[in-house]
């Protein structure tokens, strides 16, 4: 099947993925008099009393926006806001199939950070969590950071932290299969954006300790010019070996390679200097870093690809759905790292000593038991943490 194509028919028939749906009858005067006026001054008037009410008397307490400025749409760039609602639209989707969490999309036609900081916090009343996507770095950081600060419910940056979540989980169980420990690791990431930057940091507040970054000029330094301040400020906790060069020389001795980047940088050459029992994680969309089949037959022992086609699929549909389901459950009012360590944890547990292997390392993405385990990993760790009301 050509997806792309298959995809645009099916877009047309469906005008649309999600839908509202009316949850309570409204087809008599005294129903319509409980669901509306007269009878809803009442709930009203107990919220304005006490505002907590609102995840009570309200569907707030389920609902998610998934909002985006359209500037770094699944792999296609700064395409704008409207087209990128087919993407919003799919993510709302998943999250209620799997989650059964309520989200609505929510494209905002501004880039200025402020101005979107500002939308949000303007519309936080009427949600219980908020989930960013496809919002370019480095804007992308601070418009998280300044969120969560301000905002006293869960904000989740999926690009950035979704990704970061299943990748650990997927190099979890891969170290079960070639016998290595975390610590130990030489990890390359290639991609020093939104995704690669939160890899980075959250593979290293797992345990990792030796990790370069690169991006399309090569390693990052300390002192690099052309590092943005993001990538400045990652070169201070990277690179503890002080390489300089290409990605070919980062790669040299790796044991682990993640691809969050551009279509064929990879080439088999570089794949075959890793070190034994290499683990390459290719995720660019839709065209990876190198081809699975390529990077096999170079020597490397796991391949993780960002696609459906091919096994060990990485794809964050794993952790989003899971995680919102968690933390609105326990009306968590952050998503902390403990939560997010928990959410990794969940996804690698769902895969037995039995079934694991170097085809599948993974729960598959639509594994309804997978989000139910990430869930219930979430929400525990939110109520040890301190940060859920319930």
């Amino acid at each position: 099947m050509n997806y792309r194509e298959e995809s645009l028919k099916k877009h047309a028939e469906w005008q649309g993925k999600i839908e509202t749906k009316v949850r309570v009858p409204v087809g008599s005067r005294e129903e319509l008099s409980l669901a509306y006026t007269p009878g809803v001054a009442e709930p009203c008037l107990a919220i304005r009393d006490d505002i907590e009410k609102s995840f009570t008397l309200t569907r707030r307490w389920n609902t998610v926006p998934v909002i985006t400025d359209g500037t770094a749409v699944l792999g296609l760039g700064d395409i704008g806001p409207e087209a990128g609602m087919p993407v919003m639209e799919g993510k709302c989707a998943l999250f209620k199939a799997f989650g059964g969490v309520d989200a609505f999309p929510l494209c905002i036609r501004s880039k200025d950070t402020e101005e979107i900081i500002r939308t949000i916090k303007l519309l936080a009343g009427s949600f219980g969590g908020i989930n960013l996507e496809d919002i370019s770095a480095p804007r992308c950081f601070e418009i998280e950071q300044r969120l969560k600060a301000e905002l006293d419910i869960p904000v989740f940056h999926d690009d950035q932290h979704g990704t970061a979540i299943v990748m650990a989980a997927a190099l979890i169980n891969s170290l079960r299969i070639v016998k290595k420990n975390l610590g130990d690791l030489k990890i390359v990431i290639n991609g020093a954006g939104a995704a690669g930057i939160s890899i980075a940091k959250f593979l290293l507040g797992m345990g990792v300790k030796d990790i370069t970054l690169c991006d399309k000029f090569g390693i990052i330094c300390k002192g690099d010019e052309k590092a943005n301040p993001a990538q400045q400020e990652m070169a201070k906790i990277t690179n503890r070996r002080m390489l300089r060069g290409k990605l070919a020389d980062a790669m040299k001795g790796a044991d682990v390679f993640i691809g969050v980047s551009a279509a064929n940088c990879v080439s088999r050459e570089m794949v075959g200097s890793m070190a034994k029992d290499a683990i390459v994680f290719t995720c660019a969309n839709p065209v990876p870093e190198i081809p699975r089949e390529e990077a096999l037959a170079a020597g490397a022992k796991i391949v993780g690809t960002g696609s459906s086609e091919h096994p060990n699929q990485i794809n964050n549909v794993l952790v989003f759905p899971g995680l919102f389901r968690g933390a609105l459950d326990v009306r968590a009012t952050t998503v902390n790292r403990e939560m997010m360590i928990a959410a990794a944890q969940g996804i690698a547990s769902c895969v037995t000593d039995e079934q694991l292997s170097a085809d599948y390392i993974l729960p598959y993405a639509y594994d309804k038991s997978a989000h139910k385990k990430v869930a219930q990993a979430v929400a525990e760790a939110a109520r040890r943490t301190g940060v859920a009301k319930l």
